[in-house]
C-alpha cells in the first residue's frame, strides 16, 4: 500500500473517531465498553484453553 494512501486512510479514521465521540458520545462509550467485553471474553476463552492443557 502507498504510504500516501495509507496515511490518508490513518488521518482519516482519527478524524471520524473525533468526529464520533464529539457528536455521539454515548455511541462511542457503547462501542468501548463492547470492544472491552468482546476483549475480556477472549482472554476469559484463552485462560480457560490453558487451563485445560494444565490439568
Amino acid at each position: 500500500m502507498p504510504v500516501l494512501l495509507k496515511k490518508l486512510l490513518t488521518w482519516g479514521f482519527v478524524g471520524f473517531l473525533i468526529f464520533y465521540m464529539a457528536f455521539r458520545p454515548n455511541g462511542a462509550a457503547q462501542l468501548c465498553k463492547s470492544i472491552g467485553a468482546a476483549l475480556m471474553m477472549i482472554a476469559q476463552g484463552l485462560g480457560d484453553f490453558l487451563t485445560g492443557l494444565m490439568s
